[in-house]
């Protein structure tokens, strides 16, 4: 798993480079030095359509159309204060914010459970504890995965930390895209304001986009917009919390925590599943 999206990561930068000529399958598989028959398959394997499908995904043009997707839907999820679309972003998930006195204590008298896991994306460090998740970052390697679990730990220096490797395989499994009707919760650290503009981007559906100015709009501070991104940046729990679907408002990318090509892998991974779907529902 982890070695596909190293390979479909590698691809995405070259097509993201090349889009305005119209690569074909031969040109991609030869830039990457791999046959065809492989890269084809892979490509299969990790996103379920064709290099040529997930090239169009990753297109402005379709930034730009769900872009204007997800701002009606984001609208519509915070006026009716539920997610309503069929395939909203894990709709049993909340988030309760660490209160003052924990934030200050360095998270004392809290125990915290801790792994590393693989997923679709790379592999990650996550922790949690009874009351939610707190922290799950993408390694930016595969040689750093242990730097990234201490640099888990140091956030809550004065908590009692526990690996569990078991335990990070319902993660594992959220985020390959597995169903589960169970109930999500997150324990974080961050501002009110932090909080509630990770809780507008749970509204947010898997495979649509929203922008800064919309999201800043939907928490009721339309010219907040770069405080909003400021509060995306900040957003502790890749994935769980959708940061990377947010936009710039022309469309185009914008920053993201753990890398533009995980995020530009994660906005067509998502519109792909929702694509097929979509087919299946169709027949």
């Amino acid at each position: 798993m982890h070695a596909d999206y190293e390979r479909v990561a590698e691809a995405i930068r070259w097509l993201e480079q090349h889009r305005a000529e119209r690569p074909s399958l031969d040109d991609l598989a030869h830039a990457l030095r791999t046959s065809p028959f492989h890269l084809q398959r892979t490509f299969q394997r990790w996103a379920g359509l064709s290099p040529k499908r997930f090239l169009q995904l990753l297109a402005l043009g379709d930034a730009k159309r769900a872009l204007a997707r997800g701002a009606s839907v984001l609208d519509a999820a915070h006026h009716a204060g539920l997610s309503t679309p069929s395939r909203l972003h894990d709709a049993f998930v909340s988030i309760e914010a660490m209160s003052p006195a924990e934030w200050r204590a360095g998270g004392a008298r809290l125990a915290l459970r801790w792994g590393l896991g693989r997923s679709p994306f790379g592999s990650f460090a996550v922790a949690w504890s009874e009351r939610g998740v707190s922290a799950l970052a993408f390694a930016a390697e595969e040689r750093s995965r242990e730097n990234l679990a201490e640099a888990l730990r140091a956030s809550w220096p004065a908590a009692r930390w526990r690996r569990d490797d078991e335990g990070v395989g319902a993660f594992e499994a959220r985020l390959a895209g597995a169903a589960s009707g169970e109930p999500l919760r997150l324990h974080v650290r961050g501002t009110s304001f932090q909080v509630q503009v990770w809780r507008a981007l749970l509204s947010l559906p898997s495979g649509a986009a929203c922008s800064y100015a919309e999201l800043a709009r939907a928490v009721g501070a339309p010219r907040a917009a770069r405080a909003v991104g400021t509060a995306v940046g900040a957003n502790p729990v890749a994935v769980l919390i959708p940061c990377h679907r947010v936009l710039r408002s022309t469309g185009a990318l914008g920053g993201y925590r753990w890398g533009p090509d995980r995020k530009r892998a994660l906005l067509a991974w998502e519109a792909a599943r929702e694509e097929r779907d979509a087919e299946a529902q169709s027949r």
